[in-house]
């Protein structure tokens, strides 16, 4: 199944199959997963045509999507038993992870997003920009016997 132009392996969990999506990694796919009220077991060739099409939705654009439905855990009929108010309490985790998936970049955006910074710390001339430019490890790894990796993957296109 391609979802966004992603092949995600039919016979994987969908919360692993969503790893394939650049930017998203094992919590974000977990978060995605409970938003779309995908089982922890499903499998990308289980999910049902409606899942589907919010899956592809919700990624295509996270901050546009809806709001998650709130679904009450006790029935219409339980009436709680009176108690005092209680005070305004502080954002919980679920409402900051919200807001985090609202904020969710995947691919094309966040590629873009990397290059961007990148360039920004070429341009101003830092520590962490002159090393890219250089092809050499930027965070700090040892250069003696192991940079052969960092200079391939810090080759960015050099504008002269």
């Amino acid at each position: 199944m391609h979802i966004l132009g992603v092949l995600l392996p039919e016979n994987q969990l969908a919360r692993h199959a969503l790893q394939n999506f650049f930017g998203v990694g094992p919590m974000i796919a977990a978060r995605i997963c409970a938003r779309m009220a995908i089982h922890d077991r499903c499998k990308v060739r289980e999910l049902t045509q409606s899942q589907t099409t919010s899956l592809t939705a919700f990624l295509s654009s996270p901050s546009t999507y809806p709001e998650a439905k709130h679904v009450p855990l006790a029935s219409l009929k339980f009436k709680a038993p009176a108690a005092k108010p209680l005070p305004t309490p502080a954002p919980t985790t679920n409402e900051r992870k919200d807001t985090l998936l609202k904020s969710l970049k995947i691919e094309t955006e966040l590629k873009k997003e990397i290059k961007e910074n990148i360039a920004h710390q070429r341009m101003i001339g830092s520590y962490v920009g002159r090393r890219h430019m250089a092809h050499l490890p930027v965070r700090g790894q040892r250069t003696k016997s192991n940079a052969a990796i960092a200079k391939r993957l810090n080759r960015i296109e050099r504008h002269l």
